[in-house]
């Protein structure tokens, strides 16, 4: 039994928490283009995880990884602050972000505490200030959308947000509450949060889709000729410029660059993601199903040699675990299982047993 990778994986949104769509609120009312979103992005986010553990095993693939994760877990922020615009803070509103992101997390920090002591003979000790696997996400989600209100009140606030994301990496920073990702993919959350309807729509037009393809290209070529000397960490958003060995002058052109080659790729991402109500396009409403539950199967297999197994068949072997984790997406996503799953999922469906408490008659009143 192997100790786990230590390759970073910032997965994210990933997925905007939206465990369980109020059966009040009609399809129609949902917009299919953000649906697809959520759920195109969550198959990449567990096809990446997949791709991990082999990427100082294959250039191709390592060269994946890293287009890939220049892109989508700064997408999947970008959708939970634009998901967020309407949170001010309320009293309602935060009890029900308690209730849908604190909650989970707290339940799933227990879980996965557990798998690492079974899989990988770790203390079992519960540290909830310091996330486990992916569940840095939910918090960071938290702390991000307690801020809205504060960034809607903001000059500038994405430049802002900015400046504090690369003030962050040059700081040592503790890793609680996710607090290194919380500030360095901090820009994203806020664009979100200035985002309308019709930004997504001009990124529909013919020149920007022309665009897009062009910075997808040669985002893989220089992903290619980076890949074997390009340090994975540098886009986990964890570390600081120490951590990597760069001096503050080098970070900060690493990171400047970062943020266009991210902002050019989650365009194009958002380009091309159909608008139209497809066969997936209900599973996008339970992103956080596949999300919570695909790190338990991932680290599993993992701690099984499943992954050093299909790394000995070469790029047939990465393209069978591709198309075995967008297939696992898939699974966590159906109804059968988000049904038996939602009571640690979405801890509001569990019904506790009503108990009635009988009045005690007039005879013994008196």
């Amino acid at each position: 039994m192997t100790a786990p990778v230590t390759v970073p994986q910032p997965a994210a949104e990933t997925p905007v928490p939206s465990t369980r769509p109020r059966r009040s609120r009609s399809r129609a009312s949902r917009d299919p283009f953000l649906d697809n979103a959520k759920f195109v992005l969550v198959v990449l986010v567990v096809v990446g995880h997949n791709w991990g553990p082999l990427i100082d095993e294959m250039r191709a693939v390592k060269a994946a990884w890293l287009v890939l994760y220049s892109f989508h877990v700064p997408a999947f922020v970008l959708l939970c602050g634009y998901f967020s615009r309407g949170f001010t803070g309320r009293p309602d509103q935060v009890r029900k972000l308690a209730l849908t992101v604190l909650l989970p997390y707290l339940v799933f920090e227990t879980i996965y505490t557990g798998l690492y002591t079974l899989l990988f003979d770790r203390p079992f000790a519960i540290t909830p200030s310091q996330p486990t696997s992916v569940c840095w996400f939910l918090i960071a989600l938290f702390v991000w959308r307690l801020t809205a209100p504060v960034w809607q009140a903001v000059r500038q606030p994405v430049a802002v947000a900015a400046a504090i994301s690369l003030a962050a990496g040059t700081t040592a920073v503790g890793y609680e509450l996710a607090l290194p990702r919380v500030l360095q993919l901090l820009p994203w959350f806020v664009l979100g949060l200035q985002l309308r309807s019709e930004h997504f729509g001009f990124l529909r037009r013919p020149l920007v889709r022309c665009c897009s393809l062009v910075a997808v290209l040669a985002a893989s070529a220089g992903a290619w000729w980076l890949a074997p000397r390009a340090d994975p960490r540098l886009l986990s958003m964890s570390y600081d410029n120490d951590d990597l060995r760069l001096s503050v002058a080098q970070y900060l052109v690493v990171r400047l660059v970062l943020f266009v080659v991210a902002a050019a790729l989650v365009a194009s991402f958002f380009a091309w993601v159909p608008r139209h109500r497809a066969a997936y396009t209900r599973l996008g409403a339970a992103t956080v199903y596949p999300y919570l539950l695909h790190g338990l199967v991932v680290q599993a297999a993992q701690a099984y040699g499943v992954h050093d197994l299909l790394g000995w068949g070469g790029l047939v072997g990465v393209a069978l675990l591709s198309l075995a984790a967008a297939a696992l997406a898939v699974g966590l996503s159906v109804t059968p299982v988000r049904r038996a799953t939602c009571w640690l999922v979405d801890p509001r469906t569990v019904r506790l047993p009503r108990v009635q408490i009988s009045r005690p008659s007039r005879e013994l009143r008196t």
